[in-house]
């Protein structure tokens, strides 16, 4: 594999927008991704600056690692976000450890299937524990049986824990997560 994994850089920011993008267009971004093609395609671009600034190398708080080609095109990303325990995540649950958050887990088409998003989880992870992380855990819409499944086979399992979604849609999300081995 000729790829190269690493954490952006915060001038990257138009690539990490053009990679998002391409994310949001994919067919089952309806059940990954929180957002729609079009609301990210509105945003500013001092929202795709800030955004790479909080999770570019060096950043404590959150991490987008990404993976390039042989021809240097971006071709997969996930980020990593690091929550504290004693506060409320983004659902209202609260933190109970220091945990890592893996979110907009993407790799392009043509990629898939070859290893690379298994990369980019070995790297999140190591990101995630080098920050003090007890465990990580992701959120997955309860549909999405291509991301439960590579989920599953790059070490997360479900917790048990439901996220419902809004309301009127009675559709909800599932935890799983991978607790860091005993050194």
């Amino acid at each position: 594999m000729n790829y190269k994994v690493r954490s952006i850089h915060a001038d990257e920011w138009p690539e990490a927008k053009a990679l998002r993008l391409a994310a949001l267009q994919d067919p089952v971004a309806h059940l990954a991704f929180l957002e729609t093609y079009d609301e990210a395609l509105a945003r500013p671009d001092s929202f795709w600056q800030e955004r790479a600034v909080g999770g570019a190398e060096g950043s404590s708080g959150a991490q987008q690692i990404i993976a390039e080609g042989p021809d240097g095109e971006w071709v997969g990303t996930l980020t990593v976000l690091i929550e504290e325990a004693g506060t409320t995540d983004w659902a209202g649950f609260s933190v109970e450890r220091k945990q890592g958050h893996v979110v907009g887990v993407f790799v392009r088409p043509e990629c898939r299937g070859i290893g690379l998003t298994e990369v980019l989880f070995d790297a999140g992870l190591e990101w995630a524990w080098s920050q003090g992380a007890e465990r990580v855990r992701l959120i997955v819409h309860e549909d999405n049986g291509r991301a439960q499944r590579l989920y599953r086979k790059v070490g997360f399992a479900p917790t048990g824990v439901t996220v419902p979604l809004a309301q009127a849609s009675g559709e909800s999300e599932l935890e799983f997560a991978v607790v860091r081995d005993a050194d």
